[in-house]
């Protein structure tokens, strides 16, 4: 569901900007996935590549990502870069193609802060979490049948988070913090090497967790 925000100003004309809403159903499971480093194969890299033409993804995230959304999970990119890199983060999900393969459709959800202070707190500060956190626990109040007059939140809260895909300590934090089950987190590194949190010992990768997605998330009705 698209919607645009239409704004008349005799300075720059005609603004337009758009949104997408989602609709997913209550008992929907969500796979959060962190953008740079885990999507990209590096932090600051994976900014700057694309836009210059290179692909600088990890081998198989495409064909995993739609595997997991074709059994009936759905996708939410979460990200600590500023508001203002919107665009450039919204047009390299929905274009990154591998093998005739695009990033399955999903909300992108990113630091409401200014560029300078969202930078200072992932680069600087490294406490990213604090953020994504934050912003989780939103998602998850979503699905808590909350009542209107009384405003209670109910105890336990529904939990809609399946897995997580991340390549930082900070995201292990992030997922754990919201109930994300620890064995299915999954921390990718710049060879693109994937480790579960729970088990650091064990190796794996994009195309290896594709070729057991059938028991890491089996068929899913979220009807």
């Amino acid at each position: 569901n698209t919607m645009k925000f239409i704004v008349h100003s005799r300075l720059q004309g005609i603004q337009v900007v758009e949104a997408s809403i989602y609709l997913w159903y209550h008992n929907t499971k969500i796979v959060v996935s962190d953008i740079d480093g885990t999507i990209t194969k590096s932090d600051i890299l994976g900014n700057i590549m694309p836009l210059v033409g290179k692909d600088w993804s990890h081998k198989g995230v495409c064909q995993l990502y739609n595997a997991i959304h074709d059994n009936g999970y759905q996708m939410l990119y979460l990200t600590a870069r500023a508001i203002g890199q919107a665009n450039v983060t919204r047009s390299y999900i929905n274009s990154l193609k591998q093998h005739d393969l695009m990033l399955p459709q999903g909300p992108i959800l990113m630091s409401p802060n200014r560029l300078a202070k969202s930078f200072k707190r992932e680069v600087i500060d490294r406490t990213p979490h604090e953020f994504k956190i934050l912003c989780l626990r939103d998602v998850r109040l979503l699905f808590a049948n909350i009542d209107p007059y009384t405003m209670k939140i109910p105890s336990p809260l529904p939990n809609p988070f399946y897995a997580g895909f991340g390549n930082r300590s900070s995201d292990v934090i992030s997922y754990r913090n919201v109930g994300v089950p620890e064995s299915r987190i999954f921390i990718i590194n710049a060879q693109s090497e994937i480790v579960h949190s729970s088990n650091l010992q064990h190796q794996s990768s994009y195309p290896q967790l594709y070729d057991i997605v059938n028991q890491m998330f089996p068929s899913h009705d979220s009807k």
